[in-house]
């Protein structure tokens, strides 16, 4: 592909964790040409409608607020403005936006690729919808079944402050947060994971960069069809057979290493890892999801999007 026939895109919010996962993608792929505003303009209005009505897509690194700012600016040109494509929490649940997990339903890619604006998912929801939203299609789990989410995340995914804190050793090496229960991240969790009833999300963060673990305990009695642990896999399984970023491990495949699973071990991949923990004797079960928070649940989900909306994918 020529350098003048690449679709042009637009990082708003570059030089942040997220927009900078991105950018590298991008370069090594060498499929799109990546446009910078100046930074001297990074905050003129004029500067950033100029390279909206110039591009084809723009990817939303920034606050809520901004997100927000920027897209109504978008969608005042009068060209339609570009594709928009949103890493904040600002429209995940927002009519008229696409959700960003392509693997979500059997034609939730095909969403994508025909929506003009689209919000990446958060990177705990990647986690919890990916074990949940199979469940809850097949029956195995009622949309009122009492959830709670655990996750543990690297220090990466807190922001600027955090990260400054952990890399000066200035932070625990472990905490709670969220315990106010309303997390930002709440909505779009039950809202694509189907389920009805508020689950309780409790996140932590731990003294590593990047990584990440979500697990789901569930009682097996307590559900509906009072399945056994092998049958949540196996939904599980068919759901995302022939995915090429979301994989399910058996459990006879991760043999003796069933009693331990630590969070580091996809870091700089955009791949997601599924499994079930269980024992059908005590009828009880664990769901866990694995990623990096960096990968499939922020820059590596946001090239997949963007791939898919032009067409690249």
């Amino acid at each position: 592909m020529s350098e003048a026939s690449r679709p042009k895109v637009f990082i708003d919010g570059e030089a942040g964790t997220t927009g900078l996962g991105i950018r590298e993608r991008l370069e090594r792929d060498g499929r799109v040409t990546v446009v910078s505003i100046p930074h001297e303009s990074r905050k003129d209005p004029n500067a950033k409608r100029a390279i909206l009505e110039a591009v084809d897509l723009a990817v939303l690194c920034l606050p809520d607020e901004a997100s927000r700012e920027t897209a109504q600016l978008a969608d005042s040109l009068s060209n339609g403005g570009p594709k928009l494509l949103d890493a904040s929490t600002a429209h995940r649940v927002a009519e008229g936006w696409a959700y960003g997990f392509a693997e979500l339903t059997r034609d939730q890619a095909g969403l994508i690729r025909a929506a003009r604006r689209v919000a990446n998912p958060g990177c705990y929801p990647t986690g919890a919808i990916a074990l949940l939203r199979p469940l809850v299609e097949a029956g195995l789990v009622a949309p009122d079944t009492a959830i709670s989410v655990n996750a543990v995340s690297g220090y990466s995914g807190g922001g600027k402050g955090m990260i400054e804190a952990y890399e000066a050793g200035r932070a625990p090496a472990f905490e709670l947060y969220g315990l106010g229960f309303g997390h930002k991240h709440l909505p779009e969790l039950q809202t694509y994971a189907g389920l009805s009833r508020r689950p309780i999300f409790i996140p932590s963060v731990g003294n590593f960069r990047q990584g990440m673990l979500v697990s789901i305990p569930l009682h097996l009695d307590a559900l509906p069809a009072r399945p056994a642990a092998g049958d949540l896999e196996a939904a599980l399984t068919a759901w995302y057979a022939g995915s090429d970023q979301v994989r399910v491990v058996p459990g006879a495949e991760d043999g003796a290493h069933r009693e331990r699973i630590e969070p580091e071990a996809l870091n700089d991949t955009d791949r997601l890892e599924l499994r079930v923990f269980g024992s059908d004797g005590h009828r009880q079960a664990v769901l866990v999801a694995r990623l990096d928070n960096l990968g499939k649940g922020a820059s590596g989900a946001a090239v997949q999007n963007l791939g898919l909306m032009l067409g690249l994918d």
